[in-house]
């Protein structure tokens, strides 16, 4: 089945061209490198792993309960417009959230797959290359997973979201070399991150669960790649140019906050004008959104931090944004988090089917035996 005909309302069907500025960029220096780099590079390498085995596509997935979470996390849930709904109504705008969420999760990887295939281009470092080509074949594998779970668990798309769209926009026009990084690595990346390990960390349907946390086990490296690479550069750029770089996080950041609200839901789920906008008055006024939105940028501002763009005029942004508290996340304690939960999913996965097997020849010999 093509994807457009999943789509909820029409999407292009020509392909986006994206007109890009800028050099690639060949190095004759193939010395060793940075070891940090080198290091992350190897664990690139070794991390690979393949969605079609590593995932267990058997397991079914509700697709008007997507993630087995409370009704309360919906914006609308309590709001007058919510109790005027029948059953059928819920139904639909449970699975379209989902929809939508998964959808963006899916087009935002397809972006860090050309955006880190940017970098290999751009990226005057050897090691640097090496890794991002490593990121490249991840974002692959990431685009391939969500696009199977959206096509034959949800059974529903949504095109881009257009702040999305307008962040990659500026991210690949950009020709100065490191803006792929900033924009993809720190930002998108950060967010997309911070997200999937809210819906991992609540979920209670497995398959979204080892979906979410294998994606993440790799995203976290890929925010430590773009933190190395950055903070080195940063070091040495004059205050206008790091004010140029400061001024792109904060509009950024003001379109991934911006792109939270899934203005695009309401009228395809058949609300009037008026109810849709009864909707997005709700999705303003939501206490678990607001919380939902702050932990979002809970990778995004220590990375900023981290790798020196902390002037008071973006402390001052965050602050208005009501995340600057979020500067005190440890990343390293993420990052390791991150890898422990996809680590511990694969032993308990491989324990349950060790023991089915044991079961099995169990089964056999006793038959046998009769």
């Amino acid at each position: 089945m093509s994807t457009h005909e999943l789509y909820t309302i029409p999407a292009e069907l020509s392909t986006w061209d994206v007109e890009m500025t800028g050099a690639a960029r060949f190095t004759w220096e193939y010395d060793d490198g940075r070891d940090r780099m080198l290091a992350l590079y190897q664990k690139g390498k070794d991390k690979q792993w393949d969605s079609v085995k590593r995932i267990d596509w058997d397991l079914e997935v509700d697709p008007y309960d997507v993630l087995g979470i409370p009704d309360t996390t919906l914006a609308i849930y309590g709001s007058p417009l919510w109790d005027r709904m029948d059953r059928r109504q819920r139904d639909e705008v449970r699975r379209h959230n989902a929809a939508w969420q998964f959808s963006q999760f899916l087009h935002g990887e397809q972006g860090a797959m050309i955006c880190s295939a940017r970098i290999v281009e751009s990226v005057p470092d050897l090691d640097s290359k090496f890794y991002a080509a490593t990121q490249t074949m991840d974002e692959a594998r990431h685009a391939e997973t969500y696009a199977r779970f959206l096509q034959e668990k949800v059974g529903l798309a949504y095109p881009i979201n257009e702040h999305l769209k307008a962040l990659l926009d500026s991210t690949l026009n950009d020709s100065r070399w490191d803006m792929p990084y900033l924009g993809m690595q720190v930002l998108i990346e950060g967010l997309a991150l911070a997200a999937f390990g809210v819906m991992r960390d609540i979920t209670t349907k497995p398959l979204p669960k080892q979906i979410l946390a294998y994606v993440m086990q790799d995203e976290a490296r890929h925010v430590a790649f773009g933190r190395m690479a950055l903070r080195d550069y940063y070091r040495n750029l004059s205050d206008a140019e790091l004010r140029e770089r400061e001024d792109f996080v904060i509009e950024g950041c003001y379109l991934m906050r911006d792109r939270l609200r899934g203005e695009e839901i309401w009228e395809t789920v058949g609300l009037s004008r008026q109810e849709s906008a009864e909707a997005m008055e709700c999705v303003d006024r939501s206490e678990y959104l607001r919380l939902f939105r702050s932990l979002l940028f809970s990778r995004i501002v220590p990375c900023v931090k981290d790798i020196g763009l902390w002037s008071p005029r973006l402390q001052k942004a965050y602050a208005d944004m009501g995340v600057l508290d979020m500067a005190g996340q440890s990343l390293d304690a993420l990052m390791r988090q991150d890898e422990e939960i996809a680590e511990r999913l694969d032993a308990e996965r491989f324990a349950r089917e060790e023991e089915e097997r044991a079961e099995e020849v169990a089964g056999t010999i006793a038959a046998a035996g009769d």
